[in-house]
């Protein structure tokens, strides 16, 4: 295999990577959505559909694009299925939030764990002066400080799973969900 070829199916296995952590991301959301009955999350998560819809055919295209010669044409259909699994996962999480946001009434098990929750989102922008500003998710240790888990953090068109290694900058949206106790902590925490 060549050079190019290698870089070109190791990008291939990036793009999989990314529309899988998305469309993981964007079902974490929608069920908080829906528990918490929170429309900005659905919001959120509608936005992302736009963006794994974009992810999902540039995925497709680089598949298709260069292959070679000795490649089965099977071969490529089960990469090309694997790409569409995330995108069905995705349309359900779409689906998901929709409910949130046409103010549909959950049925009332739902109701009655809504108004049980003592779990509350909330998202805030990463402050100039902020002490987790250039710390990693580790190192800002955001749940310790605020009882708040970081569910996603936006960095303008770009949506990141976080991982402890994922590094934090003025300008970035975190979304949190954690108990109403620490909302004021992680808002002042993050925002400085």
């Amino acid at each position: 295999m060549s050079s190019a070829d290698r870089a070109h199916w190791e990008r291939i296995t990036e793009d999989l990577v990314t529309l899988k952590d998305t469309s993981e991301m964007m079902m974490d959301l929608a069920y908080s959505a829906l528990l918490l009955n929170s429309s900005f999350l659905a919001d959120e998560v509608m936005m992302l559909e736009e963006q794994m819809d974009e992810l999902h055919i540039s995925f497709q295209k680089r598949v298709l694009s260069r292959t070679e010669e000795e490649t089965k044409p099977e071969d490529l259909l089960g990469i090309i299925r694997m790409g569409n699994v995330t995108e069905r996962i995705a349309d359900a999480a779409s689906e998901i939030a929709e409910v949130v946001l046409r103010g549909d009434e959950p049925h009332r098990v739902l109701q009655m764990v809504i108004q049980d929750a003592e779990e509350t989102v909330e998202r805030a922008v990463v402050g100039e002066n902020s002490l987790i500003s250039g710390k990693t998710l580790k190192d800002a240790e955001i749940a310790d400080e605020t009882g708040m888990w970081v569910l996603v953090v936006r960095r303008g068109p770009l949506w990141i799973r976080p991982k402890p290694s994922t590094m934090l900058f003025p300008g970035d949206v975190i979304i949190a969900s954690g108990y109403s106790e620490g909302e004021e902590d992680f808002k002042q925490l993050v925002s400085g």
